[in-house]
């Protein structure tokens, strides 16, 4: 039976559309393994609400509010306190606590709860008159994958960490959890490139640095702006160095003659920003695929061109002439 023009032209335009819509089901079904692929990240960047309760109720909050969209959830230094060492007083020693507190507890069921792998940095008392700055990383059903005290302590001016934190002893160790190898790291040992390029040598799929960083009220501010670009600008550095993901979850609100800037950012293996905060309380959502870091060092190879037998002088304090 021979057809009409009008009947093999609508048989021709049945045939593309079947193939357009196996085209763009195969397209659909490639995205939806691409997302699979990605880590789902979300960074909470929230301030001291005036005390522990409040403060850690609304970072609780926030996480429910985004149940099922995110595979690692990362809080800031000091999440659960004010920014105390601003001053040296023995009575904030009483924020601390202990490693199996009520506090710790709950954000080990939370973990739970939410089917995430959990970064929670807090004031550690350690024992008697022992504090440290520290960090437990909780996996997708509550238990522990890993731990991390700070190991570069500052003292400056509304900085005075050595007052209250022991220099952490855990050393640097990546934590392979369900949400990928993360290095953990603290605030200060953000400005420290051998502490990124240790972990990164152990596989780091990402740097993580839990912060608590703002502007002293005290200095010029024509200077802020100066110091926020070299903060960002040192942790891009670790990235492109080391060819792997950095994020850092700071803070955000004034406490006394601190400004903490806020601006919680991740950026990709090449230093490329993918995401940032301003300076109000806000939340992070990104979404990064960890192959990047392959292609990356693939194409900037500087693993392959290291020197290691030259590198002897750096584990001296100084090297005198």
């Amino acid at each position: 039976m021979l057809l009409s023009s009008e009947q093999a032209s609508n048989a021709m335009t049945m045939k593309a559309r079947s193939r357009m819509g196996r085209i763009v089901g195969k397209i659909e079904k490639l995205s939806i393994f691409l997302q699979m692929r990605k880590t789902k990240i979300l960074s909470l960047q929230g301030k001291w609400l005036g005390n522990t309760a409040k403060t850690l109720e609304w970072y609780k909050t926030q996480a429910l509010a985004n149940k099922g969209k995110f595979d690692l959830l990362v809080l800031p230094e000091l999440c659960h306190t004010p920014y105390f060492p601003f001053e040296e007083n023995e009575k904030y020693f009483d924020y601390a606590i202990a490693k199996n507190s009520a506090i710790i507890e709950e954000w080990k069921n939370l973990a739970k709860l939410l089917k995430c792998v959990l970064v929670f940095p807090f004031f550690e008392k350690r024992a008697r008159g022992i504090y440290c700055n520290s960090t437990f990383v909780f996996e997708r059903d509550g238990s522990v994958a890993g731990f991390y005290r700070k190991s570069h302590i500052p003292d400056d001016p509304c900085f005075y960490e050595k007052y209250y934190f022991t220099p952490g002893d855990t050393g640097f160790k990546v934590i392979p959890t369900s949400a990928g190898n993360l290095g953990v790291l603290i605030c200060w040992d953000q400005w420290f490139p051998e502490a990124a390029r240790i972990l990164a040598l152990q596989g780091a799929d990402i740097l993580l640095y839990p912060t608590a960083i703002g502007w002293d009220s005290n200095e010029p501010k024509k200077l802020y702006t100066r110091q926020l670009d070299s903060w960002q600008t040192v942790m891009r550095g670790h990235a492109i160095a080391n060819r792997i993901f950095v994020l850092a979850a700071n803070r955000a609100g004034k406490e006394n003659n601190l400004s903490f800037w806020g601006n919680s950012f991740i950026c990709a293996p090449d230093g490329f920003v993918l995401k940032q905060l301003s300076t109000k309380i806000a939340s992070m959502h990104v979404a990064i695929d960890f192959e990047e870091i392959e292609q990356n060092r693939r194409a900037w190879p500087h693993f392959r061109d290291r020197r290691v037998d030259l590198y002897y002088d750096i584990l001296n304090m100084w090297n005198e002439q």
